[in-house]
């Protein structure tokens, strides 16, 4: 199994998170022609079964080398970002958020930029996202390290390995030498 498949930290998310969403495409019905028409069906139900639904697509990964999130029901998106090309992670929450008791971790990575803001990410309503985040960051100055020393020293088992290795080069190139 290579290194970066290890998963160190699964993001948590509120469950406070499916009544912001519920609340926030409700204001929005509100304030579209179009959406008035559906509140009816919004507030019998279909809202808190979409909403829920979505909170169920969510998901967060913290691996060695990777942050992985993923979301959403009929436009699914997911992105995986190298740890290393993270440039800044960051909260983002108004009042409304915060009397939902919930954050937006914000991800930014290098390049990308222009009007999409396609080197943004954003985590909604991860529990402990001050935990979350200190994790992301030190986990990324691990690998900038590792990557900095050209990779990480073999482990005492791998030693074992490369000695072998070396001493059937060292046979083989002897053998050679003879012919």
């Amino acid at each position: 199994m290579e290194n970066q498949n290890i998963i160190l930290k699964k993001g948590v998310f509120n469950p406070a998170l499916k009544t912001y969403i519920f609340l926030i495409v409700l204001f929005y019905m509100f304030v579209t022609v179009i959406g008035i028409v559906f509140i009816p069906f919004w507030l019998c139900g279909l809202g808190q079964w979409l909403s829920g639904k979505f909170f169920k697509t969510l998901k967060c990964e913290l691996s060695e080398k990777n942050l992985y999130f993923s979301k959403g029901m009929i436009l699914h998106i997911e992105k995986t970002i190298p740890l290393e090309n993270i440039q800044d992670v960051s909260f983002f929450g108004g009042p409304v958020l915060r009397s939902f008791g919930l954050t937006f971790i914000r991800v930014e990575t290098a390049g990308g930029g222009g009007a999409h803001h396609s080197n943004m990410m954003s985590i909604p309503g991860v529990d402990d996202a001050e935990e979350f985040k200190n994790m992301i960051l030190l986990q990324r100055e691990k690998v900038i390290k590792e990557k900095s020393r050209g990779g990480v020293a073999p482990a005492n088992n791998d030693s074992a390995v490369l000695n072998e290795i070396k001493n059937e080069l060292v046979e083989i190139k002897n053998l050679l030498a003879k012919k």
